[in-house]
């Protein structure tokens, strides 16, 4: 098997636009939660979000043309995956070598061009002719149309997929491109997420399935691990990590940040939304990542990025689910959610805990579960409330759930090439 590593990465977040703001503020656990000023909240069950702020297309290489025709979810997509080719020296402004048969794009979104359809949607309401909708409608709507944008701006002919798994989007994309790479097909990918589903229209439609938390208090709002929860909350953004086979980033001297060694992926086969509450699946997908990453609980220590959303019934199923996949050795892990800073970025979450996995990793650093000051005793594990720990970590994991019942686990080590 071929070994890969991360060499690149990129993010926009409601808590930093860029990997440096993004880990400096997690962990020195900086909320960026806030009330929604993007557009009307009145009326609206929810007016809080994890939004991206002071976003600028151009200073990531688009132009205007470009921007303005595009969902947010895609320019955000492609901003993240230009940071993170720049990031990787990989990307032709910086003279990336690269067969561009050998370079693929794995970037999904859980839900695509939710503005867009909400936009041209009220156009028919208005005109049942449809006259006024948009001929862009679909090639922006459609959810694999970031991955699109991406492999053209950085002439990717490898392997181009848009995984849609909901929550656990982007680590399935990960996973799968990892794959990929570990077998033959590609020397590197653009791996990640990309979502942009804070708009009426999906706070309404959460909100009513019962799934945000009502806080009107955005500091006080999303509380993974905590008796007080009450729902997640909605966030945007992007991340995408460059995975490369080790030979090839040796071979152009590429910094490396860290190596993915193990990938879970199962389904609960249970319901529409709630989590299996046995944490049965969950757990399975967990032991196949430390089995493919050779994980000794004797030598290992093991940092879990949890899904963490702030759902009584996720929060407790997972912890269910790693006490099953962990056994005792569940209660030595270092844990934390990063949602309770970022809110729930949906079909980016996956890659932006990958990331945090990375760095914290590579530091040595725990970020922490915020506003963890009511610790449900059910969810009994070491979820490092409200301060970063410092820790020599050797194992990492990431952790994602999605509707539909679809789990994902990554396994990440510090780089050592013996």
């Amino acid at each position: 098997m071929r070994r890969v590593v991360i060499t690149g990465m990129g993010v926009l977040s409601s808590v930093g636009n860029d990997v440096d703001t993004f880990w400096k503020n997690l962990v020195a656990g900086v909320c960026g939660i806030d009330f929604i000023r993007e557009f009307p909240t009145d009326g609206l069950p929810v007016k809080i979000a994890g939004m991206v702020r002071n976003f600028d297309p151009l200073a990531y290489g688009m132009d205007k043309g470009f921007a303005r025709k595009q969902d947010r979810f895609t320019l955000y997509g492609v901003a993240a995956a230009w940071q993170a080719m720049h990031d990787a020296a990989l990307s032709a402004e910086d003279g990336g070598d690269i067969d561009p048969f050998r370079l693929g794009v794995y970037v999904g979104s859980g839900i695509g061009g939710f503005e867009t359809q909400f936009r041209e949607a009220a156009k028919m309401v208005e005109d049942p002719t449809g006259q006024w909708i948009s001929p862009l409608l679909i090639p922006t709507m459609i959810s694999n149309i970031a991955a699109g944008h991406i492999a053209i701006r950085h002439g990717a002919k490898g392997p181009c997929l848009d995984i849609v798994t909901a929550c656990a989007t982007s680590s399935h994309c990960i996973g799968e491109a990892f794959r990929a790479i570990r077998h033959g097909y590609a020397d590197a990918i653009i791996a990640g997420g990309c979502e942009h589903m804070v708009t009426p229209m999906g706070i309404a439609g959460f909100a009513n399935a019962k799934a945000l938390s009502r806080s009107e208090d955005p500091q006080y709002a999303s509380l993974p691990f905590n008796a007080n929860r009450g729902g997640f909350v909605m966030g945007d953004g992007a991340a995408v990590l460059i995975l490369e086979e080790l030979g090839h980033a040796l071979g152009r001297g590429a910094r490396i940040y860290g190596e993915i060694v193990g990938y879970g992926n199962t389904c609960d086969a249970h319901h529409a939304t709630a989590p299996r509450p046995d944490g049965s699946t969950q757990a399975e997908a967990i032991r196949i990542a430390l089995r493919e990453a050779g994980y000794d609980p004797q030598r290992d220590s093991l940092y879990i990025n949890a899904h963490g959303t702030g759902t009584h019934l996720n929060d407790l199923a997972e912890t269910i689910a790693y006490k099953a996949a962990l056994g005792k050795d569940a209660y030595r892990a270092r844990i934390s959610s990063i949602k309770s800073m970022t809110g729930h970025m949906f079909g980016a979450a996956g890659a932006a805990e990958a990331i945090a996995t990375l760095l914290a990793l590579r530091d040595g650093i725990v970020p922490p579960t915020v506003h963890l000051d009511a610790p449900d005793p059910e969810c009994d594990l070491d979820y490092t409330p409200n301060t970063a720990a410092r820790c020599e970590l050797t194992l990492g994991i990431s952790d994602s759930l999605g509707f539909g019942g679809h789990n994902a686990c990554l396994a990440f080590r510090k780089f050592d090439n013996n």
